[in-house]
């Protein structure tokens, strides 16, 4: 259904009149035309789009963060309200896993963060989250809220701060060319029964 009505607005927007009708009343027409069956299908949609937690009225997004055990913070954005609602059957499959944790941030606008678990001279049950100065600035009460909804039962999580600085490398290409030339000295066995243990022998290459 969804399909077809885009198909229906790009075609609606895709109309034009031969150039002897383009002026006038004839183009009136379709203008009108055109913008009625904009609103029909702007109506056809509206109880599809009240399904989307991101598109939907903000009555009824109430009515689905109930459904999926959201609840709206203290000053939270519209807009990240949104998402939570919108993503929460994600997460709640996510939470628990490492992998799916680091997921959970990203998907509500957080952005990258570490997880370190079974850490030396720390209890066993602390869960350490590195994240940056400016992300545990901005988003304190969102954080402390995913941990709590998503967080593993009998953990204890704390922040710690990190600081990502730029890395600039250069590659380039280094070869070499090593050659060996070997040398040897014959030695008669009578001679060298007669020689000192102290004596050396030694040659060169010109």
């Amino acid at each position: 259904m969804t399909d077809y009505l885009t198909t229906l607005a790009q075609q609606l927007k895709s109309l034009s009149l031969p150039s002897w009708m383009s002026k006038g009343e004839p183009v009136k027409l379709l203008n009108a035309c055109r913008l009625y069956w904009e609103r029909m299908a702007f109506w056809v949609q509206y109880p599809l789009r009240q399904f989307n937690a991101l598109t939907c009225d903000e009555r009824i997004l109430d009515l689905l963060a109930y459904e999926r055990d959201i609840s709206r913070m203290d000053g939270e954005p519209l807009s990240l309200y949104r998402k939570r609602v919108f993503y929460a059957m994600d997460n709640a499959r996510d939470a628990g896993e490492i992998a799916g944790f680091i997921s959970i941030f990203k998907r509500l606008g957080i952005g990258y963060v570490e997880l370190d678990e079974r850490q030396p001279d720390l209890d066993w049950d602390i869960i350490t989250v590195n994240v940056s100065d400016s992300q545990l600035a901005d988003n304190s009460d969102l954080m402390m809220n995913i941990i709590q909804m998503y967080g593993r039962t009998c953990r204890r999580y704390r922040f710690q701060v990190i600081t990502v600085l730029p890395l600039a490398m250069r590659c380039g290409v280094i070869s070499g060319e090593y050659q060996y030339f070997p040398a040897s000295l014959p030695v008669a066995a009578s001679t060298a029964r007669s020689l000192q243990s102290s004596t050396v022998f030694s040659a060169r290459i010109q």
